[in-house]
C-alpha cells in the first residue's frame, strides 16, 4: 500500500466496488420497487444485517480513502504509517468477509415471500435448491418476482465482495 501509483489505482478500483455495494442493499429494502414491504416489515433478515452497506460500503470505503489519501510515495516510512496501513487493509477485509457471508446466506435460505395467505421463506430448505430448479419460484406469489430479484441482488452483492 505504501507505493503511491500502485495505492491509488487500488483506491480508485474499491471506490465502484463500494457504490455497487451500497447500491444493491438500499435496492433490496424495496422488492418490486415498492415501499410497503419494508414498511411492513417483510423484508428477508438478510437484507436487514446490511452486508453491502456496512460491510461491503462503509467498512471498504474507510480504507479506499485511507489508501487514497496517503498513498504518496514514503508514507508509510514510520511505525505508525504502516500499522494504520495494516489495520485499514483489515477493516476492508473484514467488511467484505461480511458481505459477502450475508450474500451467501441470502442466496442459500432464499427471499421472504407471502405463499398463499402465509408469510415465509419456502425456499430455505427446498430439495433440489430453488437456485437449480426454478420451478419453485412459482411458490412465491407476492411480492412479484421476488425470487429472480433476491436472487439477482444478492448475487451482485458477492462479486464486489469477492473482489475487494
Amino acid at each position: 500500500m505504501c507505493t503511491g501509483k500502485c495505492s491509488r489505482c487500488i483506491a480508485v478500483t474499491l471506490y465502484p466496488l463500494a457504490l455497487i455495494s451500497i447500491i444493491c442493499n438500499i435496492v433490496l429494502f424495496f422488492p418490486g420497487g415498492d415501499v410497503k414491504y419494508a414498511q411492513d416489515g417483510h423484508i428477508t433478515e438478510e437484507v436487514k444485517y446490511m452486508g453491502g452497506l456496512i460491510g461491503g460500503g462503509i467498512m471498504v470505503l474507510l480504507p479506499a480513502l485511507y489508501i487514497h489519501l496517503t498513498g504518496t510515495k514514503g508514507c508509510c516510512g514510520n511505525r505508525c504509517g504502516m500499522f494504520l496501513s495494516i489495520a485499514f487493509a483489515a477493516v476492508g477485509v473484514a467488511g467484505a468477509l461480511y458481505s459477502f457471508t450475508v450474500a451467501v446466506l441470502g442466496l442459500q435460505n432464499g427471499p421472504l415471500c407471502k405463499v398463499v395467505l402465509i408469510w415465509g421463506t419456502p425456499l430455505k430448505d427446498s430439495d433440489p435448491s430453488y437456485l437449480t430448479d426454478s420451478t419453485w419460484w412459482g411458490m412465491c406469489t407476492e411480492p412479484k418476482n421476488i425470487v429472480q430479484f433476491n436472487i439477482g441482488l444478492f448475487a451482485t452483492l458477492l462479486a464486489p465482495a469477492a473482489c475487494s
